[in-house]
């Protein structure tokens, strides 16, 4: 079995007939970990045929998206810019500290400006301003992210065969991308980051349509594992992500891998999956954000 593929002996799926295994994605790859660095491979390869030397995105202060553009732009030789979402406050956070390390160009956005960031008028200010670059969306979710990430399901096929796959769901990029790589009676489920994230369903869909012209039914999308939303966080998901750290030596982060595992053990035990399923989460990196989560809550997290 591959050294990326990890069994999860959990009594929950022993009794309810599942075999759970966990793909390392956040070790595939040590300098650009997880999704990121797959969402990135064909959008940097376009970036380069089209003669471009400079990527400019956007995110959030905690933005893995951003930290991995600029940890690619060190890696492949681009310039990076990364347009970040509020006033910058003091020092940076360690995320946006590590970006800047990375040789990213750092500029702060006000909400309201941040909100037109899909606005091809202000795509094209941002261009006057800071390009010519190669423009990314926030998150990195475009069709040539879709591509990448369906590259994902050939390699655990190699080792694995399965019945579903699970993954957190921010942009519903990531699910897209696996969704146009399954096959035959394969399934997924996407584990909601966000609250309220129901939404993510038509954006999932729109996605894979642009990407393939298909609408994809063999999946659900689980919107009850949010933990308050985006970044938020509880002291029942901490407890669970130092408890499985302690029985399985994996780290999860707080922000989607936490509350993709949590999800699926919930789900698990509710008979989601059939009987003698063989179900692969998939670890997306993220690791990063624990940095910045320590910055912003302190030793809360710990306890």
């Amino acid at each position: 079995m591959s050294p990326f593929l990890q069994e999860l002996p959990e009594p929950v799926a022993a009794a309810r007939g599942v075999r759970l295994l966990l793909w390392r994605d956040d070790l595939v790859s040590p300098e650009l970990p997880g999704n990121k660095a797959r969402k990135l491979k064909y959008n940097l390869l376009e970036a380069r045929r089209l003669g471009h030397g400079k990527l400019l995105t956007f995110g959030g202060a905690y933005s893995n998206h951003l930290a991995a553009v600029a940890a690619a732009g060190r890696l492949h030789g681009f310039a990076t810019v990364g347009l970040v979402r509020g006033e910058a406050a003091g020092a940076p956070n360690p995320t946006l500290a590590r970006c800047a390390a990375d040789g990213m160009a750092l500029h702060y956005l006000d909400r309201p400006t941040y909100r037109r960031r899909a606005e091809p008028a202000f795509l094209a200010e941002v261009q006057a301003q800071f390009g010519p670059a190669y423009l990314l969306p926030e998150g990195g979710t475009n069709a040539l992210a879709l591509k990448g990430m369906a590259e994902l399901l050939a390699e655990i096929r190699q080792h694995m065969a399965f019945d579903a796959l699970a993954v957190a769901v921010g942009t519903g990029g990531t699910l897209a991308g696996l969704l146009t790589g399954l096959r035959g009676p394969e399934t997924a489920v996407g584990v909601a980051a966000l609250k309220n994230g129901g939404f993510l369903k038509a954006e999932i869909d729109a996605l894979t349509q642009a990407a393939t012209g298909q609408v994809f039914t063999n999946y659900d999308l689980a919107t009850a594992y949010h933990f308050g939303g985006y970044a938020r966080y509880s002291a029942d998901l901490l407890a669970f992500i130092r408890q499985f750290e302690a029985r399985h030596g994996v780290l999860l982060d707080p922000i989607y891998t936490g509350k993709l595992l949590f999800g699926v053990l919930d789900l698990i035990g509710n008979g989601h999956f059939p009987p003698g399923s063989t179900v692969v989460a998939v670890h997306t990196g993220g690791l990063q954000a624990w940095a910045g989560w320590h910055a912003r809550f302190g030793e809360s997290v710990d306890q």
